[in-house]
C-alpha cells in the first residue's frame, strides 16, 4: 500500500531493468530475513518489505513491457507471460514443500529467498542488456515512442 501511495518517485526513474534487478532481488533477501528471524512482528516487517518490493518490481516490468512490445505480439507474449505465472509458483511451492518436509518451515523459507537472490545476480549478470536499459535511449522502446507518435492524431485547435 505504501508503494502504491508514494509512487509518483517512479516517474523520475529511468533505469528501470536495475530497478527490477534490485527490487527482486531484495525481495528475496527479505524473505530470507523473514525465515531466520523467530519473532513474528519481524516476520510480518520482512514479509511486508517483500510485498513493497515485490509491487515495485512489478511496475518496472510492465513499464518495460509498455515500453518495447509492439501491439502486435501483445498478445502472444501475453500468453508466454500467463504461463510463466502460472508455472512458476507451482514449481516454487513443489520446492518450499519439499524442503519443508525435509529441513523444516524456517529453512524452506530463508532458502528459497537466498536462492531467488543469487538467481537474480545470476540473471543480471547474464543479461547485461536488462542492467543497462534506460527508457530514454533503449532502441526499442525509442522507435515504439516514435511509431506511436507518429500514429496518434494531430491536435489542431480550430481558427477563432
Amino acid at each position: 500500500m505504501l508503494v502504491g501511495l508514494t509512487g509518483g518517485w517512479t516517474s523520475r526513474v529511468h533505469r528501470h531493468g536495475r530497478m527490477v534487478v534490485l527490487s527482486a532481488a531484495l525481495w528475496g533477501l527479505a524473505v530470507a530475513a523473514a525465515g531466520v528471524v523467530g519473532n513474528v512482528w519481524l516476520v510480518l516487517l520482512f514479509l511486508t518489505v517483500a510485498g513493497g518490493c515485490d509491487m515495485v518490481s512489478g511496475i518496472f516490468r510492465g513499464a518495460m513491457w509498455n515500453q518495447t512490445i509492439p501491439d502486435e505480439l501483445r498478445g502472444r507474449l501475453a500468453g508466454i507471460e500467463l504461463l510463466s505465472y502460472s508455472v512458476g509458483p507451482t514449481v516454487g511451492q513443489v520446492r518450499s514443500g519439499g524442503l519443508a518436509a525435509w529441513w523444516g518451515v524456517r529453512a524452506s523459507v530463508w532458502s528459497g529467498g537466498l536462492l531467488c537472490a543469487g538467481a537474480v545476480g545470476l540473471l543480471a549478470l547474464c543479461l547485461p542488456r536488462l542492467m543497462t536499459y534506460d527508457v530514454r535511449t533503449n532502441e526499442h522502446a525509442v522507435r515504439l515512442r516514435d511509431q506511436r507518435t507518429a500514429a496518434a492524431p494531430a491536435h489542431t485547435t480550430a481558427p477563432a
